[in-house]
């Protein structure tokens, strides 16, 4: 079990959250994208995004991450 600081665990959750609010909107619109090199490389920054919003949470299951006020 690893304990972050306020901060640290502030940080990561706006991290997980600015990520997944950049993902909604690039999947969103995707569609609307007509020029073939700009759509692939929307849709390489959307696996890219799926992979980091992956990561952030393979680090709080793998961790068991907890805010250091929650641990007694």
């Amino acid at each position: 079990m690893r304990k972050l600081s306020e901060a640290e665990l502030l940080m990561l959750t706006e991290l997980l959250k600015m990520e997944a609010e950049g993902l909604a909107t690039a999947r969103a619109t995707l569609m609307l994208i007509e020029d073939s090199d700009l759509k692939k490389s929307a849709e390489a920054g959307i696996m890219a995004a799926e992979a980091r919003i992956k990561g952030m949470q393979q680090f709080i299951n793998e961790n068991q991450v907890l805010n250091s006020e929650e641990v007694h």
